[in-house]
């Protein structure tokens, strides 16, 4: 379904500022149910614990594999023995927050999007009982992509009931990948860092989770939003889109974005800033993507077509008005990239 999308469709990451669910569904669906964008469900962390990603993730999983159940820490979360209110009150929010968003789009046929945390995310964030990131055991890693692999057929399913005519589209979300493939997250005690994951293991896991996401009947996206994402082996993966920020990109890395577009993969470049600050001209972000087309050999058609348009990240820390802003620049940019799509065509008429 994803490759029915009009040219330079536009979506947001997901995280929203606010603490009101349903303004935050009304900014997103006006914006991005009217044809050239993908309206997001959107999470909104000011709430508190429960309603970050990560949280809003572990409530699901412990659904699915109660000995998951997390409770949190003064650092985040901790596996548990018990669900804690926090992570209760995470599916109380959810249930509240997809009831806002079903509201706002009975009937809707396009496609939507959803996010969790992904695998490798989840054990970079969440403690072991003893203290230790999960990230440190095998076994733990291994569990936690399973129950995520149900968990998001689950919500696929759940999503599928609410939304009937709807495409659903699921994002994981996975800022710590590098990090973790890295070696570079920090112990307990500050003083070591976990070992590396190796990249058979990192790529095992997250196909694990996108084969169930595709058979739930759902496309499946992977946003990495740090410098110099691994590219080739998301692709491996099995992502149908890889979501990157455009504005860190590396041209080393061009080749492997070439890759994953001739595989039939989708962009989904980050080209606004997703915190308050100057916003370039629709021109100059016209000429970020148009630009990137052309070193990768692409017809400005071709590019246009490959490519979807969204902010950096989630806009949590961004101020309303940055945010109204971006996702009214980003529809205008994805116009412009359609018109010079429109006179190409005309030239070779």
């Amino acid at each position: 379904m994803l490759d029915n999308l009009i040219p330079s469709t536009v979506t947001t990451i997901g995280s929203m500022p606010g603490t009101s669910v349903r303004a935050a569904v009304a900014l997103v669906v006006d914006a991005m149910a009217s044809g050239d964008g993908i309206p997001h469900l959107p999470e909104l962390p000011a709430r508190g614990p429960g309603s970050d990603l990560v949280g809003r993730t572990a409530g699901l999983l412990a659904q699915v594999v109660p000995d998951l159940a997390t409770e949190t820490t003064p650092t985040g979360w901790r596996f548990a023995d018990a669900p804690g209110r926090e992570s209760r009150r995470a599916l109380s929010w959810l249930g509240e927050d997809l009831d806002a968003w079903e509201e706002a789009l009975t009937s809707y046929e396009g496609v939507v999007a959803v996010s969790l945390a992904g695998p490798w995310t989840l054990a970079a964030t969440i403690e072991l009982r003893g203290g230790d990131r999960a990230v440190r055991d095998v076994g733990a890693c291994r569990d936690i992509a399973g129950a995520l692999a149900h968990a998001a057929a689950d919500h696929v399913a759940d999503l599928r009931k609410r939304l009937p005519a709807a495409h659903i589209s699921l994002w994981l979300d996975e800022p710590a990948l590098p990090s973790v493939m890295l070696g570079s997250i920090a112990t307990q005690s500050g003083n070591s860092r976990y070992a590396a994951i190796d990249e058979s293991v990192v790529e095992a896991a997250l196909r694990q989770v996108i084969e169930a996401v595709h058979a739930s009947g759902a496309s499946a996206v992977v946003h990495c939003c740090g410098a110099r994402p691994p590219y080739q082996l998301l692709r491996r993966a099995g992502g149908d889109a890889l979501s990157v920020d455009l504005l860190l990109h590396d041209r080393h890395d061009d080749d492997a974005i070439g890759d994953l577009l001739e595989s039939g993969g989708l962009l989904v470049a980050g080209v606004l800033p997703a915190i308050d600050g100057p916003l370039s001209g629709v021109s100059d972000t016209v000429a970020l993507v148009r630009d990137l087309g052309h070193r990768l050999g692409h017809a400005p058609d071709a590019i246009a077509g490959s490519v979807l348009l969204a902010p950096t990240c989630g806009m949590a820390g961004a101020s309303p008005d940055h945010v109204t802003a971006v996702l009214s620049r980003l529809r205008s940019v994805g116009r412009g990239l359609r018109e010079e799509e429109a006179k190409r065509g005309e030239g070779q008429g």
